[in-house]
């Protein structure tokens, strides 16, 4: 029987009451069909013959039953792609046969994410340390729940009950090794010993949870986004529609008596950890992201300007204006690199302080803040002053720039600089308790 394969024609399909098999062929697309086995079980089916002359032979091939992700249209599509390789002169059974694991497109992906083929939202190629949390995901998530499955079988289901078994805490485990390459693998954060005679390798504690989930399924479907436009798989993403909890917006900020608490921790372990304590107090009163603080060149900085040039962020290049307090802590720092304001061992790199930020905040007593939190204490902090949106956004790098910014060299306006400065002050007073109480307002978490 040949009608044009669609929804309603699908959905109408009955097997016969003895359970013969029942075909509908589409009347446009040769070869392509739909079938009802004994039951309600239906599937898309494609026959075609390779080579050429009546005599070539027929090859019968499933493309997948009827529901999520394969419906009239889907499999429509996969029929057309499955007869395009038949026209090369290829058998599709066999292309399909030979299709790469999830496992092995995900290496796919990551090897061009190191090489910077892989871009952003913002159009720009992944960050190495990005690339890093990727790795760790793949590894610790991906590969051990989906990895042996072949990527063009791979369905949305599949992909749920991966989600579901992260959530639950399936994949959660305990690693040791070195802190480069296991500390941030799925983005947890990792214990270091604190003797200093013994060589850091550290144990990377994988959690799992919902919103471990969330991430990984994302990831999985940026992977799915690439390997499609490069033709490596074809029909809808599986990552599509998968159910993962939602994240909460956070809206912690640091009160001024936990402001003070963070002062005396730093003062207190300045001596033992002189680089973690300078780069907290440059984010308090600057507002950056721990990892521009981190990767901070000598050269991105123009105190005559008063201001930051940072060459690569999360959002590209961008200046940020600094108030007369960053830029006398800046001033005070010791060159111990000529590149890097805080170099790794060597001096060839940048310093990973993630793990030592950590424990300045543990021993403040704010277990439950870190880096980010004071990022978005100092844009409330400026809030509280009563600046706007836009002057914020810029403040901390997160509006969009403009043709003229993103092309040309500039400096922060008066008023920009003026807002750093009235920011970037109250927040050390607040952080230095020999100002006395009266120079902390307390911040409002809402604004």
């Amino acid at each position: 029987m040949r009608v044009k394969i669609t929804k309603r024609s699908v959905d109408a399909l009955r097997s016969t009451e003895n359970g013969r098999e029942v075909v509908l062929w589409d009347v446009d697309l040769k070869g392509f069909g739909v079938r009802v086995q004994r039951g309600s079980a239906k599937s898309y089916i494609l026959h075609y013959r390779v080579g050429t002359g009546r005599h070539a032979p027929l090859r019968k091939l499933t493309i997948g039953k009827h529901g999520s992700p394969w419906t009239a249209e889907t499999a429509r599509a996969e029929a057309k792609r499955l007869l395009a390789i038949v026209v090369q002169g290829k058998d599709p059974a066999g292309v399909k046969s030979q299709s790469l694991t999830v496992e092995q497109l995900c290496e796919r992906y990551l090897e061009a994410a190191r090489a910077g083929l892989v871009m952003t939202r913002f159009r720009r190629p992944k960050r190495s340390t990005t690339v890093v949390i990727d790795e760790g995901r793949v590894s610790r998530h991906i590969k051990p729940l989906i990895g042996k499955i072949p990527a063009h079988d791979l369905r949305r289901a599949d992909v749920q009950r991966m989600a579901d078994a992260i959530a639950q805490g399936k994949t959660a485990r305990t690693f040791k090794g070195k802190p480069r390459d296991q500390a941030i693998a799925a983005g947890e954060e990792p214990v270091f010993t604190t003797d200093p005679s013994v060589k850091p390798r550290g144990r990377a504690v994988v959690t799992g949870g919902a919103g471990t989930a969330a991430r990984v399924v994302e990831l999985l479907g940026g992977i799915y986004s690439w390997a499609e436009k490069r033709e490596l798989v074809t029909g809808p993403n599986p990552a599509r529609g998968v159910e993962t909890a939602r994240g909460e917006a956070k809206d912690r900020v640091l009160s001024g008596d936990e402001l003070r608490a963070l002062g005396k921790a730093l003062d207190a372990n300045e001596r033992k950890y002189p680089m973690p304590v300078a780069a907290v107090r440059l984010i308090a009163r600057t507002g950056l992201r721990r990892e521009e603080a981190c990767a901070l060149r000598w050269s991105e900085i123009d105190l005559g300007g008063s201001c930051l040039r940072l060459e690569a962020t999360k959002t590209g290049r961008s200046t940020r204006p600094i108030g007369r307090a960053a830029r006398d802590l800046l001033q005070s720092l010791p060159r111990l690199s000529d590149e890097w304001v805080f170099p790794n061992r060597n001096g060839n790199g940048r310093a990973e302080l993630k793990a030592s930020i950590a424990r300045l905040f543990d021993a403040a007593g704010l277990r439950d803040v870190r880096s980010h939190d004071l990022r978005r204490t100092f844009g409330s902090v400026a809030a509280d002053e009563g600046y706007s949106d836009a002057t914020i956004a810029e403040l901390l790098g997160h509006s969009p720039r403009g043709v003229t910014q993103r092309h040309y060299i500039r400096r922060p306006d008066a008023a920009l600089v003026a807002a750093a400065d009235r920011v970037s002050t109250r927040i050390t007073a607040a952080l230095d308790e020999r100002t006395g109480s009266a120079e902390v307002v307390v911040l409002r978490p809402g604004a």
